[in-house]
């Protein structure tokens, strides 16, 4: 039978192929031209958006801003990686109309347009959730250090709780018996005032903690 045999690279092809054509109907890469189409680049604030009368044409910023949105869309953060995208990737090549600019006119884009860059992905986000083109259901952070707090008071469980509770309770009544016990010693000899105001302090410092353990099993 032999088996399937594609067109040879050096095999020259009489009607050229259509970018276009490559990419689907629904492709997400379609959505981004349509968004970055209707937005307002010079008020966002976007460096360049107006292109300078003299010197070397610039790359168009609205190219850079879809080959950001559509690099984060794929996971790829990296400009030397969109560099690379640009020679071997269609949606790329579509997206930047076949020009390939150098990674560092990349990076210094979005160097110099962070706050802008925010308020497209913001609006991206609001453009986009109506008509259920994203779950939302995944949290990104790039570039962020985010403080975690995972303390032994802080992190809980149902089991957890109820033996939290009880220990609280058996606590509890250990420090009521230490108070029966010097109010019976102070009957009999000198007055320890500063141990049973002690004792009371803590015991109040548990109530706390109990009723705090309360609202969080009922949450």
């Amino acid at each position: 039978m032999g088996f399937l045999h594609g067109a040879h690279r050096h095999e020259e092809i009489l009607f050229p192929e259509r970018l276009d054509d490559d990419l689907a109907a629904e492709h997400p890469v379609r959505f981004l031209a349509a968004f970055v189409d209707h937005l307002d680049l010079t008020t966002l604030g976007l460096q360049r958006a107006i292109p300078a009368a003299p010197g070397r044409p610039a790359s168009d910023p609205a190219d850079l801003v879809q080959l950001y949105l559509d690099g984060y869309l794929y996971r790829l953060r990296s400009s030397r990686r969109w560099e690379q995208e640009t020679h071997r990737n269609v949606e790329f090549m579509g997206l930047f109309k076949k020009l390939r600019p150098e990674h560092k006119t990349m990076a210094d884009c979005r160097k110099h347009n962070l706050q802008p860059l925010r308020q497209v992905c913001r609006a991206c986000t609001v453009w986009w959730k109506p008509w259920d083109l994203f779950a939302g259901a995944l949290l990104a952070i790039d570039g962020s250090k985010v403080k975690a707090v995972n303390a032994k008071e802080c992190n809980v469980t149902l089991d957890k709780l109820t033996t939290l509770r009880q220990q609280i309770d058996q606590r509890l009544e250990g420090s009521c018996q230490d108070l029966d016990g010097q109010d019976i010693q102070e009957e009999a000899g000198p007055p320890g005032g500063a141990v049973a105001d002690h004792l009371q302090a803590k015991i109040a410092a548990l109530q706390q903690r109990q009723l705090r353990y309360t609202d969080v099993q009922a949450q």
